[in-house]
């Protein structure tokens, strides 16, 4: 954030507290976790949902005005834009206020795979451990995802399974808002079915399982191959057979033909 030049000719922009800078703008990720994503059925909204895994990364930083918690995830092979799959959490101690950001809202890919969820609790989590009394700040709602109504219910459904409250304007649903609420009344939960965390020796053993898997899968094909070549053998035995039967089966057929004719 930038501070924003006022015109000397409006008293309520001249009065207007100094935008604050944040700290730590340029901090990358330095832990990272493997995240397994369950295959699930198709969505009619979100298409395919294959087994995957990707890389949860997060940073914290901590001074005596401000804390940060900045988390995002990585898919390997594809790329996405800067705004999605970020998510920070911000704290200011003087004002015993916490932020989520960015300002744009948190924009996953691949959607429906309970990678938001995930993010949001450990952002709940790491707040409510520390700061339990602190009070989150309340937002509007971006009015685009009420255009949908699936969209709509999905957002509001996430929030609310994190504790927020959300609360609109309208009889329309179209201008929502989410109410401040404590940090210790938020809930840090999210679909261990959907998505779960891989530890360096699971992975450990997941390769070796299935290294183990091809190593049996080679020897079961070695066998399969040794048949077919088995098969093969005794088929091209046999056609020789046929064809020696067929050959003297027309041969005597031309001889008892040849017997007939010259008596």
């Amino acid at each position: 954030m930038t501070d924003t030049p006022t015109s000397p000719d409006t008293t309520a922009e001249k009065d207007a507290p100094p935008a604050v800078e944040l700290p730590w703008a340029d901090v990358h990720v330095e832990h990272h976790k493997m995240l397994r994503l369950a295959p699930l059925q198709t969505d009619r909204n979100t298409g395919g949902r294959p087994l995957r895994f990707v890389e949860f990364g997060y940073a914290e930083r901590n001074d005596k005005k401000h804390s940060l918690l900045r988390m995002t995830i990585s898919l390997p092979g594809q790329r996405v834009r800067k705004e999605q799959n970020h998510l920070d959490v911000w704290v200011d101690h003087t004002t015993k206020r916490v932020h989520f950001g960015p300002e744009s809202g948190l924009q996953i890919e691949p959607m429906n795979r309970g990678i938001g969820r995930y993010m949001a609790a450990q952002g709940i989590t790491w707040a409510k451990k520390r700061w339990p009394g602190y009070t989150v700040d309340g937002t509007d709602l971006n009015n685009k995802d009420a255009l949908n109504e699936d969209t709509r219910l999905r957002r509001d459904r996430f929030l609310k399974a994190h504790g927020f409250e959300v609360v609109y304007a309208d009889a329309q649903h179209l201008k929502g808002s989410v109410k401040e609420v404590q940090v210790g009344d938020l809930l840090a939960d999210w679909n261990t079915e959907k998505l779960q965390q891989v530890e360096i020796l699971e992975a450990a053993q997941m390769l070796q399982q299935a290294e183990q898997n091809l190593a049996e899968q080679e020897v079961k094909l070695k066998k399969h191959e040794e048949k077919v070549s088995k098969y093969k053998r005794e088929d091209a035995g046999l056609r020789f057979t046929i064809t020696c039967l067929v050959a003297f089966a027309v041969f005597q057929a031309g001889l008892l033909i040849w017997i007939a004719t010259h008596r």
